[in-house]
């Protein structure tokens, strides 16, 4: 097991339980003098099990570790053997407590006669077996499932079945809280939490016995007091000395039971409530609640509470969650709120800072435990602490949300206006309702985060259901006229109310929670189902009958009509023919075509697109009626579109604005139809083609006009390849199909290199998006009789495409962050720019990842890894990783291609006699780090391709001969220095093939050399020999080597050092002797000065994420070089394998982790060394140290 040292106990616990030693029960854990030996027939049988050389048989334990057995005639038979032998009971009971820690010793019976109890917790210390920190409480495992319940119903029932006379014999309790107390005190964690739970238990067990004492007292005084107030004549004298001497006998009951308790008290809790493990503090706050809630008499006031509102500023959230838990069975009873008043004022304020908890669990219960405050007294919580929880109805963790709507629907809508009664239900506006929903709207603008209405509803549906479902109210607030002396609804307000009402229609239509807060999908239950459909009728009857006259109403507010037009999705359409509501139906229909026809606002024509797809259902009696409908619209607009188009082409140069409005606003209602319907009927791919064609001619088409054809004529070609996936077209509709998408691929192309932006990233879309869907991929699935629409890109197309991601997507953004009020739209637009931008990017990483385009293709795009990291590192790699999936050879030599374009590029800037330390060069070399961390761990997986990855790199690096002529370095020598950082990566017997291979291109005069130019080769064949026993370092590296130098740790000496190490290497085994020499005669070199190349230059491992972009890949605006050592923008923890360092933290870095943000001191002991052996019977008013686990604010203040 282990051992705890952040405890600095005495083993020495007599004296502290703060039980007298008094008649018979003289000292404990000892027999009253002339008791001895009085085994009778019954010695040596335990339970009715034979002892063996005074080692008892443990089925006490055994019996409770099964949790089988019911547990009353378990402890019934114990307190016969009691009865019968009490130190053989008391025995058992004893090496119950030991063996339920884990412990194997066992304490014979003369240990018990003639030790203390803690030289026998010393005994069984050593006895202890340390191979494993497990013990019953924490083993897992489903034998061990029920343990701890069966200990803690064990304790339970033996006190309840021996309150009447045993527990107050002296000897069984006194021996048993002797020795819990001092097993609480134990280094050994596992009779420290033991004995704690134990302790804790058997508490709150007297605590019951007390509190039915003290039951007992109040009656018997009561009947004492009304026979006492009897005439002479009807007293009866012996009764009233019967009920004195019981009284008595009750009174003297209570004082030995609260003794007991105090014991425990002072014994163990206020010891162990502060432990250094979290499990015991919990276990301790958890059960002074439970004596608070049950014996509030006793229990409930400041002495007791304040335990439980130190410990709120616990490290660890699982005890902070157990004193909320404790608190709120103290608030949920009103009758006990006066006496928390004190403690509600002094710990309010960090109780509201604990819904902002960085763990849900003690956020949730945080909330639920203001929302009882609040129920008992209004006056408590200020309008901050309110609004505090307020803004947590968004939050993204559903069940803060939901706890946080609850706490918001008692304040604000719990106060309804009392109907009269008799008076009819007051519907509409005048219902009690309208009041709250007005309420819901004006929180929600003042809250202003106008684009989560549906989390608004989402947090309030669970409390508020009743009132969010009241859409008669809110049609009835949209469409009535106000009541006099009503105030209506401001323009801003009518929007808000139809956005919730929106989310209320789709909250109670799909029945599960908006995006970012749904948990999978969940099975619903018969009686949600039902709730459902009864739902969705209702919501058709009200909305079918109401929704021509709000669109009517709002016909010419683009942003109301958007939302309303979306409630037809959520219809029950079958109720527009059973309930005879066609005639609703026809002025819907009416109602969408005026707005088609009014509005050119693209997400209003898009509504209405939808809401028409949504009412053709075939399955429906209303499709034809819909159906004709849609067609007479479409028909319009398509007549009137080429009828326009026709005039504008052929005025050409002379078309007016007006012109060209007409046009582009015919083509966004078509095209926002061809989305969602298939307009094959007519021939839109012609007008739209020759719209384009001119375009490019004349190069002065409309910006937004280009767009929206080019978008009509994608839907057009999709369009036409769904119907030839369905098997049913004929062989002259796939030749023309084929002859449309070539066609609009090559004008796509051409506007690839417009003048104008938009234009460009639409036509670069659409080619995305085309050359993946007509792309080798879709003959898959039986689809091969689409074989001849199988497209691949000209090696022209392919480098236009990279061109344009090149030239708009990796470029430098103005990196200016001091944005002021008037910048916040600025940096809005930034915002939606760099997502666009992202898309793109993505757009193109498919193709790669398709194998669309050449995967070498990809070396473009790797190579900005580092220095757009924050923008697309998560893309980049992404697509790296599918890659390495599709082809790891060729993946490897995609990356190694990456890096020697970024060195050519560096020397054509710097020239062949560079500076190793440039930022340009340790940058190149950073990313090569990165790179080789993607590869992971298996080094048999990426075996070849880190091969074939080393010979490109060699032959690179010796290709170009040396600028200085014979004798001098190869141009691109230095590669090798960027190489070596992928030779950890390779397998020990790789090493040595990797070796000859380098050998091959070196000549006897390279190997003598010594000079610094020189340096890359030695270091890069120095990290190909010196990996025998550890193939895990980059030797010239050390500073890039974190997640394997941790790895190391178990075989290193603590104190060794990335250098250190490097010298102390060994070769592999079997190495000859040669070798030997060769190794020898080139190491030094590499351990001596050369800055930039020392492998000791350890990067700070406390940096913050926010160090800026590296080496050549510098931003510019900074205006000073970079240091290349440190950590930059958290790539680190993005790039190794989880397991290199998380599993292998330091217990300091987890604690660091786990408070972070948080402003605690941390916890190295259990107590202050300088208080361990104060006597615990007499606590001391300042012996509460907590600033062992407590944060700083809780001591300078005087608690009550």
């Amino acid at each position: 097991t282990r051992f705890s040292s952040d405890t600095d106990f005495s083993e020495d616990p007599d004296g502290r339980s703060g039980i007298p030693a008094k008649g018979k029960g003289g000292k404990k854990g000892k027999k009253a003098a002339g008791e001895k030996g009085k085994g009778g027939k019954g010695a040596g049988r335990i339970n009715g099990h034979h002892q063996e050389n005074g080692m008892e048989n443990m089925m006490l334990f055994e019996v409770v570790r099964v949790g089988r057995s019911a547990m009353q005639s378990v402890v019934d038979e114990w307190i016969e053997s009691y009865k019968h032998d009490r130190d053989i009971a008391l025995l058992e009971l004893i090496n119950f407590f030991i063996q339920c820690s884990g412990c194997k010793g066992v304490v014979t019976g003369e240990m018990f006669r003639n030790m203390q109890n803690s030289e026998i917790i010393r005994r069984m210390t050593e006895e202890f077996d340390e191979d494993s920190g497990d013990y019953p409480l924490t083993i897992a495992g489903p034998q061990w499932k029920k343990f701890k319940t069966s200990f803690c119903e064990f304790i339970s029932v033996l006190v309840r079945q021996c309150q009447y006379s045993i527990i107050y014999d002296e000897y069984m309790m006194d021996t048993v809280i002797s020795l819990l107390t001092g097993l609480s005190d134990s280094q050994v964690r596992a009779f420290r939490h033991t004995s704690t739970l134990a302790a804790m238990k058997l508490m709150t067990a007297l605590v019951n016995v007390a509190l039915n004492l003290s039951i007992n007292m109040d009656n018997t005084q009561r009947q004492y007091e009304a026979e006492r107030n009897k005439i002479v004549a009807k007293r009866a004298n012996d009764r009233l000395e019967l009920l004195l001497q019981k009284r008595k006998e009750l009174q003297e009951n209570q004082d030995e039971i609260e003794n007991m308790m105090n014991a425990i008290f002072k014994g163990v809790f206020v010891h162990r409530y502060r432990d250094s493990i979290a499990e015991i503090r919990a276990i301790c706050i958890e059960e002074i609640g439970v004596w608070m809630k049950l014996y509030s008499d006793a229990f409930l006031n400041d002495s007791y509470l304040k335990y439980v509102g130190w410990t709120m500023h616990d490290k660890q959230g699982e005890v902070r969650l157990k004193c909320l838990t404790a608190l709120q069975g103290l608030y949920h009873n009103r009758e006990l709120n006066a006496r928390l008043e004190l403690f509600t004022s002094r710990f309010k304020d960090r109780i509201v800072s604990m819904t902002l908890d960085k763990e849900y669990d003690v956020a949730v219960q945080a909330i639920k435990l203001l929302t009882l405050v609040l129920n008992s007294t209004d006056e408590v919580l200020t309008p901050e602490d309110c609004e505090s929880v307020y803004h947590l109805v968004y939050s993204a963790h559903r069940p803060v949300a939901i706890a946080a709507g609850e706490f918001l629907y008692k304040k604000l809508f719990s106060q309804r206006e009392p109907e009269e009664e008799g008076a009819p239900k007051r519907r509409g506006r005048q219902s009690p309702n309208a009041n709250l929903i007005k309420t819901t709207v004006f929180f929600f603008l003042e809250s202003e985060l106008h684009e989560h209405a549906a989390y608004l509803v989402d947090s309030l549906w669970e409390c508020g259901a009743e009132l969010l479902k009241d859409w008669e109210c809110m049609i009835s607030l949209l469409l009535d006229d106000p009541m006099p002396g009503e105030e209506a609804l401001t323009d801003r307000q009518e929007t808000a109310l139809i956005e919730i009402m929106l989310c209320t229609v789709r909250q109670a239509a799909e029945c599960h929670p908006p995006v970012g807060r749904g948990t999978g999908k969940r099975v619903m239950t018969a009686k949600e189902k039902k709730t459902q459909l009864d739902d969705r009728t209702r919501i058709t009857e009200l909305f079918a009958v109401a929704l021509p006259p709000l669109l009517a109403k709002y016909a010419v507010d683009a942003e109301k009509v958007t939302n309303l037009l979306q409630l037809p999705q959520y219809f029950d359409l079958e109720i527009y023919t059973t309930g005879r509501l066609e005639k609703h139906l026809e002025a819907l229909l009416r109602q969408i075509k005026e707005i088609v026809e009014k509005h050119t606002d693209t997400e209003v024509l898009e509504s209405c697109s939808k809401t028409y797809h949504a009412l053709c259902n075939e399955e429906f009696t209303i499709f034809n009626r819909v159906d004709i409908a849609r067609s007479q619209l479409l028909d319009e607009l398509v007549d009137k579109f080429s009828r326009l188009l026709e005039d504008f082409l052929q005025e050409g140069e002379d078309a007016d604005e007006d012109d060209a409005y007409q046009v582009l606003s015919t083509l966004k209602r078509i095209t926002a139809f061809h989305n969602a319907h298939d307009l094959s009927g007519w021939d839109l791919f012609t007008s739209n083609f020759k719209l384009l064609n001119t375009g490019i001619e004349n190069g002065d088409m409309p910006e937004q006009i280009v767009i929206h054809s080019l978008q009509c004529t994608h839907y057009v070609i999709l369009w036409q390849l769904a119907k030839l996936s369905e098997g049913s077209s004929r062989k002259d509709d796939m030749v023309n199909l084929r002859k449309q998408m070539r066609a609009f691929c090559m004008m796509c192309q051409r506007y690839l290199t417009n003048v104008n932006t938009a234009v460009k990233e639409q036509a670069f879309t659409i080619l995305c998006d085309l050359l993946l869907i007509f792309s080798h991929q879709m003959v898959s699935g039986g689809r091969e009789h689409l074989e001849p629409l199988v497209y691949s890109p000209e090696d022209s197309l392919q480098s236009e495409l990279l061109s344009f991601i090149l030239n708009h997507v990796f470029i430098d953004q103005d990196d200016d962050t001091n944005s002021t009020d008037g910048q916040q739209d600025d940096e809005a637009v930034k915002i939606e720019a760099l997502h666009k931008r992202r898309n793109l990017l993505a757009a193109y990483c498919k193709l790669i990842i398709y194998c669309v385009v050449e995967m070498r293709t990809g070396a473009d795009i790797f190579k900005q890894y580092m220095r757009y990291y924050n923008d697309y590192g998560d893309i980049i790699k992404e697509t790296m990783s599918k890659t390495r999936q599709i082809d790891k050879i060729q993946c490897a030599k995609t990356l190694i291609l990456s890096l020697q374009q970024l060195f050519n590029e560096m020397l054509s800037e710097l020239g062949h006699g560079f500076d190793r330390s440039s930022s340009a060069f340790c940058g190149i070399k950073e990313l090569a780090r990165r790179f080789s961390l993607t590869f992971g761990l298996d080094q048999v997986k990426t075996r070849d391709a880190i091969a074939m990855l080393h010979k490109d790199g060699i032959e690179f690096a010796f290709k170009e001969p040396s600028p200085q002529g014979e004798g001098g370095p190869p141009l691109n020598l230095a590669f090798l220095d960027i190489l070596s950082e992928f030779s950890s990566k390779l397998m020990r017997q790789d090493k040595r093939t990797v070796h000859m291979y380098l050998e091959r291109f070196m000549t006897f005069q390279m190997a003598l050399q010594r000079e610094d130019c020189w340096l890359p080769l030695i270091s890069y064949r120095n990290s190909l020999q010196a990996g025998g026993d550890d193939d895990t370092m980059s030797v010239m590296s050390g500073y890039s080597s974190r997640g394997s130098s941790v790895r190391s740790k178990k075989s290193k000496p603590p104190a060794a050092t990335a250098g250190t190490s490097a010298v102390k290497r060994k070769l592999p085994e079997g190495e000859s002797s040669s070798g030997d020499v060769w190794q020898h005669s080139i190491q030094t070199p590499v351990m001596m000065p050369s800055p930039h190349l020392t492998s000791t230059a350890m990067r700070d491992p406390k940096r913050g994420r926010d160090d800026s972009y590296l080496g050549v890949y510098t931003p510019q605006h900074h205006q000073t070089p970079m240091d290349y050592n440190r950590r930059g923008t958290g790539l680190m923890e993005e790039d190794e394998e989880p397991i290199v360092e998380d599993v292998m933290m330091s217990s300091e870095g987890r604690m660091d982790d786990l408070n972070e943000g948080m402003d605690f001191d941390t916890m190295d002991i259990d107590l202050p060394p300088s208080k361990n052996r104060r006597e615990r019977s007499e606590l001391k008013p300042d012996y509460f140290d907590p600033a062992s686990i407590m944060d700083e604010s809780v001591l300078g203040v005087s608690m009550f």
